[in-house]
């Protein structure tokens, strides 16, 4: 397979305790497809990433999946509830608690979403964006320093996606990425399915906003498929087979930032393992040809 060539240099880099090395493709460790992808351990995935707060103070199985996956796979986590648009400060006992388990997973980053999650303390259950304005451009810098020095550990946001139009005299969506990023001096995890659904909502090319990020602060990208209506309007569900032109968009992406870690996010209608891997193949196909040159070196 077209993943082994690659494969054979980030499993070279890997320890029995397998932390030190995040690269190549990984797969979400979702509930839904666990028992089998415990059982199967498919060689061509090469490292796994969960939601903190699957895990944090929780027990059972919960516990025991992420136990058995730390024995073949690097863990990587990305939260749900700390998102950095947030006006207050995220709960300092959380924090606490979040801080020890990032730790004894030894991770590289932890990434959150450039977005709203909660108010007054009630979670929404969902990503709402900001406004890309100067104040949150500032609110969220200031939310991601906190995180970061809570947890002492680097911090990535992610772009997200949005369904309304931005007011006409604020920031582009890249821009304001951009400033968030440099005013808190902050990794970036790439959603470039995230990316490529706004530019088709809103008419923008998706890859001259790419082109505006900074390379070098890119640590992670995510890739998943979306739901089209019948109206043309796309979703971010996480719940259909990556489609031809978010795949494109990646190869776009990886030329530019170069061989960092990708994940396939499967998070809706979870299919059979076995289909999943076939998307984890075609990703290897376009992570070694993107970057072929790269890993060699």
């Amino acid at each position: 397979m077209v993943w082994k060539a690659a494969a054979a240099i980030v499993v070279a880099a890997l320890s029995s305790k397998v932390t030190e090395t995040v690269n190549g493709i990984g797969l979400g460790l979702r509930y839904d497809l666990a028992t089998e992808f415990l059982e199967r351990r498919p060689k061509s995935v090469s490292w796994v990433e969960v939601h903190p707060e699957n895990y944090v103070e929780r027990g059972g199985r919960y516990a025991e999946i992420l136990d058995l996956a730390r024995r073949d796979w690097p863990v990587v986590t990305h939260g749900l509830s700390t998102c950095f648009g947030a006006l207050e400060p995220a709960d300092e006992g959380y924090l606490s608690d979040l801080r020890a388990f990032l730790n004894d997973l030894e991770v590289p980053w932890h990434s959150e979403h450039l977005c709203i999650g909660a108010a007054n303390a009630r979670f929404f259950h969902d990503l709402l964006p900001l406004p890309f304005t100067d104040e949150a451009v500032a609110t969220s810098a200031q939310r991601i320093c906190e995180m970061r020095d809570a947890l002492d550990v680097p911090i990535a946001l992610e772009n997200v996606s949005y369904y309304a139009p931005e007011a006409a005299d604020g920031l582009d969506e890249a821009e304001f990425v951009v400033e968030v990023l440099e005013r808190a001096d902050a990794k970036l995890l790439l959603d470039v399915n995230n990316v490529y659904v706004n530019a088709r909502n809103f008419g923008f090319d998706p890859e001259a906003y790419i082109d505006k990020i900074p390379v070098g602060r890119v640590v992670q990208i995510h890739v998943a498929g979306h739901l089209v209506r019948d109206d043309g309007l796309r979703i971010d569900t996480h719940g259909e087979p990556v489609p031809d032109d978010v795949y494109r968009l990646l190869e776009y992406a990886l030329r530019k930032v170069g061989p960092v870690p990708v994940l396939l996010e499967r998070d809706n209608n979870v299919p059979a393992l076995e289909e999943l891997l076939v998307e984890i193949d075609q990703l290897w196909a376009i992570y070694e040809r993107a970057t072929g040159d790269q890993l060699a070196s």
